[in-house]
C-alpha cells in the first residue's frame, strides 16, 4: 500500500496513461455529486402526486442533501486521510449507490428524506476523496493543474447537466429514475477504482478525533442553514440565533483545533503560503456563481416564461463556455504568472455580471452570453486556486486540504444568494405600488399569481431593475476579489516559479 505517493508514475513523475484513465473515472462520482444537486428540480410536481409532502417535507427533500454534504466534508476529508482516500471513496460509492435506489423506491416522504441524506452522506466521503486522489496521482504541476482544471469544469457543469437530465428522464420513466442513474456509474466506480486508483493515506495521522465530528457540523450546518433561510424568507431573529450559534460553535472548534496535535485540521495546511487565500478566493468565486444563480433562473421561467425544461435546456448553453475556461486558464498560467490570471479571471466574471445589468425585459441573449463570460471567469478562478490551495498543502492531508476547499464553497455560495437575493428582493419591493397584494411584493411568481395583466407587466419590470442592481453589487465586489487576489497571492509569493514544491 502506498501512503503519499504513487507507485505507477515514471521516474520522470509524470503520470501515464494509467492515472489518466483512473481521473477519468473519479470525474464519475463528481459528476453525479454535483448533478444531484439539481436533479430534483422537474421531479417535484412527480413526487407530490405520489407521496404528498407536506410543505416542511417537500423542502426537506431538497435541502437535506446539500446539509448533510456541508456538514460532513470536514469530517470525511480527515477521515479520508486517515484510513485511505480509495477506500473511503469505495465506501462513499457503495452508500450513494444503495441510497440511490432507496431514493427511488422511497413510498413515503420520511423515507425519500432518509434516502436523501444518506446520499449527502455519500456525496460528503467522494467529493474530497476525489480531489485528494487527483492530488496524489499527478505529481507533476503541469499536469495537476490541467486535471484540477477539468475537475473544477465538470463539476460546474454537472450542476447544470442534473436539471436537463432529470427533464429527459422524467419525459419517458417516472420520477425515481432521476436516482436510478447513479446506480450503473457507482457500479462501474466500484469494479474500475480497485484496479486503476493507487490508495494513498497519511502514513502518521494521529487518532481521530471524535469531539471535533459534532463540532464541525455544528459549526457549518447552522450558519449554512440560517443563510439559506434568509436568503428565502429574509433574516429574522431565528435564523440570526442559528447564524450565531454556528459561528459560536466554529470558534469552538477552531480552538480545539489549535490546541491538538492530532487536530482533524492539521496546522500544517496553513502553513503553506497561499493556502488560507486559496480558500478565501475559492468561496469569494462560489458567492458569485451561486448568487447569480438566484436571479438568472427565475429570469428564463418568470419574465421570459419559458417552461421549466426549455428553461433548463437554456441554461445548460452557458456550460459550453465553461467546459473550455477552466483548461485554457492553467495551459495560460502554466506560462505566466497565475496571480494575474486569477485576477483576470474576476474581471472577466465581472464583466460578465456588467452583461446581466443591461438585461431588459427580452433579453435572452444578453442573459445567456452574460451567465457564460461570468460562469467562464469564475470557473477561471476556481480552477487555479484549487490547484493553488492543494499544491501547497502536505501530500498526506490531501484530502483535509480538498474538504476545506469543499466546505468554503458551500458558505460562499450560501452568501451569495443570501447577500445578493437581499439586494434584489430589497430593489423589487420598492418597484411594486404599495397597493399591490403583498405576495406580489415580496416575488416576481407571487406577482404572476395574480392574474393581473397591469401587476404582471410591472413585477417583470421590476424584477429586472433588481437583477440590474444585484449585477452591479456582484460586479464591484469580483472587482474587489481581482484586487484582493493580487494583494494576498503576491504577498505569499505565489506566482508561476515560486509554488511550493508538489513532490
Amino acid at each position: 500500500m502506498t501512503n503519499a505517493t504513487s507507485t505507477t508514475t515514471g521516474r520522470s513523475g509524470l503520470a501515464g496513461r494509467k492515472e489518466w484513465t483512473a481521473f477519468v473515472v473519479l470525474l464519475l462520482p463528481l459528476l453525479l455529486v454535483s448533478m444531484d444537486v439539481s436533479v430534483l428540480f422537474f421531479a417535484i410536481p412527480s413526487i407530490d402526486r405520489d407521496l404528498a409532502p407536506s410543505a416542511t417535507q417537500q423542502l426537506w427533500i431538497f435541502d437535506v442533501y446539500g446539509f448533510a454534504l456541508a456538514g460532513l466534508l470536514i469530517t470525511m476529508g480527515s477521515l479520508g486521510d486517515r484510513i485511505g482516500r480509495r477506500k473511503l471513496l469505495l465506501l462513499g460509492a457503495a452508500a450513494f449507490g444503495a441510497a440511490s435506489v432507496g431514493a427511488a423506491y422511497a413510498t413515503s416522504p420520511e423515507m425519500l428524506i432518509a434516502a436523501r441524506a444518506l446520499l449527502g452522506i455519500g456525496g460528503a466521503t467522494l467529493m474530497p476523496s476525489t480531489m485528494g486522489l487527483v492530488r496524489n496521482m499527478f505529481r507533476d504541476e503541469q499536469q495537476r493543474s490541467r486535471a484540477v482544471g477539468i475537475w473544477s469544469g465538470a463539476m460546474a457543469g454537472g450542476i447544470a447537466l442534473g436539471s436537463v437530465l432529470s427533464g429527459v428522464m422524467l419525459e419517458h420513466f417516472w420520477w425515481g429514475s432521476v436516482f436510478l442513474i447513479n446506480v450503473p456509474a457507482m457500479v462501474l466506480l466500484l469494479a474500475l477504482v480497485p484496479v486503476l486508483v493507487p490508495e494513498f493515506k497519511d502514513p502518521d495521522p494521529g487518532r481521530f478525533d471524535l469531539v471535533s465530528v459534532p463540532l464541525s457540523m455544528g459549526s457549518v450546518l447552522p450558519v449554512v442553514y440560517g443563510v439559506k433561510e434568509s436568503a428565502a424568507h429574509g433574516l429574522d431573529i431565528r435564523n440570526a440565533l442559528l447564524i450565531a450559534a454556528g459561528l459560536g460553535i466554529g470558534w469552538a472548534f477552531v480552538r480545539r483545533q489549535r490546541s491538538r496535535g492530532d487536530a482533524m485540521i492539521s496546522r500544517e495546511l496553513f502553513r503553506g503560503p497561499g493556502f488560507a487565500a486559496g480558500i478565501g478566493l475559492n468561496s469569494l468565486a462560489a458567492f458569485a456563481m451561486m448568487g447569480s444563480a438566484f436571479f438568472t433562473t427565475q429570469y428564463l421561467q418568470s419574465v421570459l416564461g419559458m417552461s421549466t425544461t426549455e428553461a433548463a435546456l437554456w441554461s445548460l448553453a452557458p456550460s459550453l463556455a465553461v467546459g473550455a475556461a477552466a483548461p485554457t486558464a492553467t495551459a495560460i498560467a502554466q506560462r505566466t504568472d497565475r496571480t494575474h490570471v486569477i485576477s483576470a479571471g474576476f474581471v472577466i466574471a465581472a464583466a460578465g455580471f456588467a452583461v446581466l445589468a443591461l438585461s431588459g425585459t427580452d433579453s435572452l441573449w444578453l442573459l445567456l452570453i452574460g451567465s457564460a463570460v461570468m460562469s467562464s471567469g469564475i470557473v477561471t478562478v476556481m480552477a487555479l486556486v484549487s490547484d493553488l490551495a492543494l499544491a501547497t498543502a502536505p501530500p498526506e492531508k490531501a484530502g483535509s486540504a480538498a474538504s476545506l476547499l469543499e466546505t468554503g464553497q458551500e458558505f460562499g455560495g450560501a452568501m451569495g444568494m443570501a447577500l445578493l437575493g437581499a439586494v434584489a428582493t430589497a430593489v423589487y419591493g420598492a418597484d411594486l405600488p404599495d397597493s399591490a397584494p403583498e405576495a406580489a411584493r415580496k416575488t416576481l411568481p407571487g406577482a404572476l399569481a395574480t392574474g393581473d395583466a397591469s401587476l404582471i407587466s410591472a413585477g417583470r419590470e421590476a424584477f429586472v431593475h433588481s437583477m440590474q442592481y444585484a449585477s452591479v453589487a456582484g460586479a464591484l465586489i469580483l472587482l474587489a476579489g481581482a484586487v484582493l487576489a493580487i494583494a494576498l497571492l503576491r504577498r505569499g509569493g505565489q506566482g508561476r516559479n515560486e509554488l511550493a514544491p508538489t513532490h
